[in-house]
């Protein structure tokens, strides 16, 4: 038997991730494979435990081992080990998928309230709405003749304080000082508190 320095790589122990992590930071495709086949069982069995859904799992999986690709020279062996570098990893983006998750079935249900008819008793509807306009009515009529004008101008006929003022042929104040005192009367009149 010889003492040869570089004993043959069936030998060898497997690397560490720690090691492999390391060469994966240099672009070691190879030492990517065997990482892979170390951590894979490990990552994909956390995120099932997490996310249940088989297929989900296995797509943040490979998005994890995308991520340790990308990302291996950022993994410092001070910090701690390199299983659990990547189990962290893992753990976040498995729960960052739930949260992702969550807010579209939150959004969906948004928006699906959202877009949902509301089922409304037409009859009621119409019959609440001719005794609003009832109420308006007799109230509109308690009003002076000139405040009358002025809210029935400005409010159903659509125009602005400066219209109404031209088509009365009054000064602007007039017209406002009309509408505001319209407007206390008609909230009086109706029991609309301020």
């Amino acid at each position: 038997m010889t003492t040869d320095s570089s004993p043959d790589l069936d030998e060898r122990a497997p690397a560490s991730a720690a090691e492999l992590l390391a060469r994966v930071s240099q672009g070691d495709q190879v030492a990517f494979g065997q990482l892979y086949d170390q951590m894979a069982p490990r990552v994909l069995g956390l995120v099932k435990r997490l996310l249940i859904d088989h297929a989900q799992s296995e797509e943040v999986t490979q998005e994890i081992f995308l991520e340790i690709w990308q990302s291996a020279s950022r993994y410092d062996p001070r910090l701690g080990g390199a299983s659990t570098w990547i189990m962290t990893m893992t753990h976040r983006r498995a729960v960052d998928r739930i949260r992702a998750s969550q807010a579209g079935r939150d959004r969906d249900l948004r928006i699906g309230i959202r877009d949902r008819a509301v089922e409304y008793d037409q009859v009621s509807e119409t019959v609440e709405v001719r005794i609003e306009n009832e109420r308006v009515g007799r109230a509109m009529s308690r009003l002076s003749e000139l405040q009358r004008q002025a809210v029935s101008l400005a409010y159903y006929g659509g125009y602005s304080q400066t219209e109404v003022a031209e088509l009365l042929k009054i000064p602007l104040g007039t017209v406002k000082t009309r509408l505001r005192d319209g407007m206390i009367r008609l909230r009086d009149e109706m029991g609309v508190a301020s």
